[in-house]
């Protein structure tokens, strides 16, 4: 059976494949050889930099220029190359080493040099760093931009209906009032914490040998300070040196990595499912689509799909992440290659969160507000005055104010007349009373619209 979208074992790679090329250039498998051919062509022109190596002449610029366009021009064809090398060897990084002599057979600076190809490396030393690169280039190009979009979208509508009243419900019951939009900027403000703690995450890599000593290294220039040589080669990707290590960079940091993106989905979760909740209140209409259907035999249905999508593939994403940060620091004794497996899935679980974010920002463009069904839902509750009125009637000393609301409120639904009759009967100034005769469940909101126009 040849592998089409129809026939994908992963939805990622099947029905959703379209909205996930963003990822692909930095999680796939042609991805992971193309940082792993950085890697070692970037090992390699730092040696032949390095006066200390007499074996490894400096390169000439052509010579570099090639090296450089070995890894530029690389494309999924000669990744195949590097596969087929694979099926014989069974070692993939292994198997890059060859084609990469084969490449540049035809260099006689490189040729002449060829066994400082993958010089004193494990395999890990190319992968860990690899692996970060990909991390790093896929946090800053695609998962940190699309988590912006959501949070100035949020941003958007917490300016747009920082004035529109809402009853809040805290346990599900009609309580104090607030305002949609200052609802929409709470979200945004968590997001912006969230974003700032993925974005700090700094990932590190090795380059120190077979468990982290410089064993080969040493065997061959033992008069060669490996470690600074290391720590600048690391430093020059643009990632942090990590100068203990095993056979592997412990991936710590990668745990916090996941951990980060997975407590931002827990923020989007909650998010999704109040927006559902509001959506099922009213208090949101969803844009019409041409040509959709929302139930196949209630015509009238428009389903808040893009919410209940963006929440499943969350949990989905946040299963896989939380695994990765809970896995992936755990190695027996020096090694063990219960990582490399892991590692592979780091895509997948990105995957998710990226198809995710995408459903949500569908959603959310979808939003209108309906201020008519946000305002009747007010007018039904009068008694959400009580909490202001108790409170003033506190500051004139009025005896036992809670107690008396309590009972006039507790379990009720109060009509505005009751409310009002309960406020002329107050023993309290007459500029107090007439403040709150003249105040509303609507205009009970606090500071809900200057926060959330401070956004």
């Amino acid at each position: 059976m040849s592998i089409s979208p129809l026939v994908s074992l992963s939805p990622l790679d099947g029905r959703y494949a379209g909205k996930l090329d963003a990822l692909r250039p930095h999680f796939s498998e042609y991805a992971l050889i193309r940082r792993r051919l950085q890697v070692e062509i970037e090992w390699l022109k730092a040696l032949a930099a390095e006066s200390h190596f007499a074996e490894i002449p400096a390169f000439s610029q052509a010579t570099l220029s090639e090296c450089d366009a070995l890894v530029g021009d690389f494309d999924p064809q000669q990744a195949a190359e590097v596969k087929a090398i694979e099926a014989v060897t069974n070692h993939d990084v292994k198997a890059l080493e060859y084609w990469i002599r084969k490449r540049l057979a035809d260099n006689g600076e490189v040729s002449g040099v060829a066994e400082f190809i993958h010089f004193a490396c494990t395999s890990e030393d190319i992968n860990n760093l690899a692996h970060a690169l990909m991390l790093q280039a896929a946090r800053s190009q695609t998962m940190l931009p699309m988590l912006d979009r959501i949070v100035d979208h949020l941003r958007a509508l917490a300016h747009q209906f920082a004035d529109l009243p809402m009853m809040s419900r805290t346990h599900g019951q009609p309580a104090t009032p607030t305002t949609l939009g200052k609802e929409m900027a709470n979200v945004a403000h968590r997001l912006g914490r969230a974003r700032a703690a993925i974005a700090g995450v700094s990932l590190l890599g090795k380059m120190n040998g077979a468990v982290g000593n410089y064993n080969a290294h040493l065997a061959a220039y033992p008069d060669f300070d490996w470690e600074s040589f290391a720590r600048r080669f690391v430093e020059s990707l643009g990632l942090e040196f990590n100068p203990y290590t095993i056979q592997i960079e412990p991936h710590d940091a990668m745990g916090e990595l996941f951990d980060a993106f997975a407590r931002a989905n827990l923020i989007l979760i909650d998010l999704n499912r109040d927006l559902w909740g509001y959506i099922s209140l009213g208090f949101f209409r969803q844009k019409l689509k041409d040509g959709e259907i929302g139930s196949s035999t209630m015509p009238h249905k428009v389903n808040p799909i893009d919410f209940e999508n963006s929440e499943g593939n969350l949990g989905l994403a946040n299963a896989l992440l939380r695994h990765l940060a809970e896995k992936l620091p755990i190695s027996r004794w020096q090694r063990d290659l219960t990582d490399s497996t892991v590692l592979r899935n780091m895509g997948v679980a990105l995957g998710y969160t990226l198809l995710a974010y995408d459903s949500l920002l569908r959603g959310l463009g979808k939003l209108e507000a309906d201020p008519v069904r946000l305002h009747a839902d007010l007018d039904a509750n009068w008694e959400l005055l009580a909490e202001p009125v108790q409170t003033v009637m506190r500051r004139h000393g009025v005896a036992n104010p809670y107690e008396k609301l309590k009972e006039l409120t507790r379990g009720k639904q109060i009509s505005r007349q009751a409310m009002q009759d309960f406020v002329e009967s107050l023993a309290i100034p007459a500029a107090a009373r007439a403040e709150l005769l003249a105040l509303t469940p609507w205009g009970y909101t606090g500071k809900a619209a200057e926060l959330a126009r401070r956004i």
